[in-house]
């Protein structure tokens, strides 16, 4: 990595939270969990991360939900297993969104698990904070080695 902050390369805050992932890859099914999330993305926790810019639909299981939710994902960055990042292993998905009413019910979703954690003084900071970081990162994308540019 260069220089870059984890702000910046992530786009934003992101609330500490496990949560199981379900994903399909080629012809098999995997079972995964996130490290965070926020409104524009999460991080996924696995040994076996799916190349930059893969496109994907992944089940998010979240708690006071009977079913899973559906979200379409972008694999944006990439940490290799063995390496020294903070998160581990994994990769960094950014949230695609097809429909406003989609993005307004996720970033509710979102909003919710990070009020129920924080409080909500401080999910509004960090909302705040995390919606100029996506804007500024609109135009910027990952090089092969998962860097902006």
């Amino acid at each position: 990595m260069s220089g870059e902050s984890e702000e910046s390369r992530r786009g934003g805050s992101r609330k500490p939270i496990e949560l199981k992932v379900e994903y399909k890859r080629l012809n098999a099914f995997f079972a995964d969990y996130t490290r965070n999330i926020s409104n524009g993305g999460t991080f996924i926790s696995t040994d076996k991360p799916l190349p930059i810019g893969t496109e994907f639909v992944f089940r998010l299981q979240v708690p006071k939900l009977e079913e899973p939710l559906s979200i379409e994902g972008q694999v944006r960055w990439i940490n290799e297993s063995g390496s020294n990042e903070v998160d581990g292993p994994g990769m960094g998905i950014r949230f695609i969104y097809k429909q406003d009413a989609q993005r307004r019910a996720i970033e509710d979703m979102v909003e919710g698990l990070m009020v129920d954690s924080l409080g909500r003084l401080l999910t509004t900071k960090l909302l705040a904070f995390s919606k100029e970081a996506w804007d500024d990162e609109e135009g910027a994308e990952p090089d092969v080695g998962g860097e902006r540019k």
